[in-house]
């Protein structure tokens, strides 16, 4: 199971939210390169990265700090965030990323997104599942959707998407374990690559996302808070 730690920008700034919520934001760093070269050095291979600012704007914002630490590290590096056109997707490429997650556009433009899978292809375009109460939600988590997150993954497999990334929002950044009931139906129902984000607290958490079958899991406020030290996941990778 791959490892890959999450850096989500608000003004350039590496910062961390609660269940999604903007006004919960914590900034950890104002140098999202300072904690990339940090990762890397500590045998990380892969990064998330997403635009919390494009997230809930129409377009990519932070692009200059993708192209930084693309340009400076050799992280692998999955972008989400702000994609709502064909340029928005041009630029992410251009500026260092190996693959985007789509998240709103895939439930709000379809066909949009669609074109992209087909362009690209399913190594390069992730989708992205995240839900609340297992309903769909986008433009930054503002809003739901009555959209089954196992229907909609199904959807899209059957259209040649691959890769899943899947946030519980009610987990995220509450460091209070992960969703492994959730994974685990989405794993049952589904053949898909499927990369877990939100909650993931302690080692035990990585290990049982592990055994259900997930091909990544993303870490995020327990790396920035010490509830999973640096060094462990450096042996694990």
């Amino acid at each position: 199971m791959r490892i890959i730690p999450a850096i989500d920008l608000i003004n350039g700034k590496c910062v961390r939210l609660t269940k999604g919520d903007y006004n919960t934001q914590k900034i950890y760093n104002e140098n999202p390169l300072e904690v990339a070269k940090y990762f890397e050095d500590n045998g990380i291979r892969y990064l998330h990265l997403v635009d919390l600012d494009g997230a809930k704007s129409n377009q990519i914002i932070n692009h200059k700090v993708l192209y930084e630490i693309a340009s400076k590290t050799n992280l692998t590096i999955d972008f989400g965030g702000g994609l709502k056109s064909r340029k928005d997707l041009e630029i992410a490429f251009e500026n260092g990323a190996r693959q985007v997650t789509g998240g709103s556009i895939a439930a709000k433009n379809p066909v949009e997104f669609l074109s992209w899978l087909t362009e690209f292809g399913s190594d390069k375009i992730i989708l992205g599942a995240d839900c609340l109460n297992r309903k769909i939600a986008t433009h930054g988590w503002l809003e739901t959707s009555e959209l089954d997150v196992i229907d909609y993954i199904s959807n899209y497999i059957s259209k040649g998407i691959s890769a899943v990334i899947c946030t519980d929002i009610a987990k995220d950044g509450m460091l209070q374990g992960t969703s492994t009931e959730l994974y685990s139906a989405i794993l049952e129902n589904t053949k898909v690559n499927l990369i877990a984000s939100g909650g993931v607290t302690i080692l035990s958490d990585l290990a049982l996302l592990k055994t259900i079958g997930c091909e990544g899991a993303i870490i995020g406020k327990a790396l920035y808070e010490g509830t999973i030290k640096i060094e462990n996941l450096r042996e694990l990778c």
